[in-house]
């Protein structure tokens, strides 16, 4: 099993006041989630005034620093929430000179599979981000499921037994279409520490961090990202021999 720490998507002080932001907060919290059992580490890069951005100078500082300090594979967002226009998220993804380790691309953007594209002719892994059934079904029209690194199920509903069936779901269309790509699970908030159990009955890699939720398992505010990975293995664990 991987353990993948996504250090600070969706997350800002204001919802976190231990949200790493800066290049040196997100090494100092990288080398605290490999240091608490994380191998992959997952980062959403920020401009100087805090925004989330795919800047090419951006990029490669803080893939270079987190690669200067921290012994783990390391992976970058590419969300179009971003850079909302195809052909400018292709244009920065260019221009990242210091390349990361993998990239998440979401099946249910347009461009997806030209992102995914440029992503893989530059070497870069990508990790095919999938919400629901349609967009696994993407991935597996656009020919390159085998290509990935892994899919990252990742359902957005809001309850456990409604991001279940999406789960069921995409499987279905995964088991059908690419049945032998690497899986991650993981939840969000309310439905986080649920799917970090459920992937481990299944086997399949998960990821947490203040991205996925900011709360412990009893619901307290979580310390932060090292806190959450040092529990988040144990609750897999324990899933994973219930079974």
């Amino acid at each position: 099993m991987l353990l993948q720490a996504c250090l600070n998507g969706g997350c800002d002080r204001e919802t976190h006041p231990r949200c790493p932001v800066t290049p040196s907060d997100l090494s100092a919290d990288a080398i605290a989630a490999v240091a608490a059992g994380a191998e992959l580490v997952h980062v959403h890069p920020r401009d100087r005034e805090g925004n989330e951005t795919l800047d090419g100078e951006e990029v490669s500082h803080i893939v270079q620093t987190l690669r200067e300090t921290v012994d783990a594979l390391i992976g970058v967002t590419t969300g179009a929430w971003i850079v909302p226009d195809v052909a400018g998220r292709l244009r920065a993804i260019a221009e990242w000179r210091v390349l990361p380790d993998f990239a998440s691309v979401n099946f249910h953007e347009e461009g997806a599979a030209a992102v995914a594209s440029a992503l893989l002719d530059r070497n870069v892994g990508v990790e095919a981000g999938l919400w629901n059934a349609e967009a696994a079904e993407a991935l597996v029209v656009s020919g390159l499921a085998e290509r990935c690194m892994r899919v990252l199920i990742e359902p957005t509903e809001p309850t456990t037994e409604e991001a279940l069936a999406t789960v069921a779901a995409i499987e279905q269309v995964l088991d059908a279409g690419a049945p032998d790509v690497p899986r991650l699970l993981h939840g969000k908030d309310a439905t986080a520490w649920d799917l970090v159990a459920e992937a481990g009955k299944r086997g399949y890699d998960t990821r947490i961090g203040l991205e996925d939720t900011i709360r412990m398992l009893d619901g307290k505010m979580a310390g932060g990202n090292a806190d959450l990975v040092r529990a988040a293995l144990s609750h897999y664990r324990d899933a994973e021999l219930s079974v």
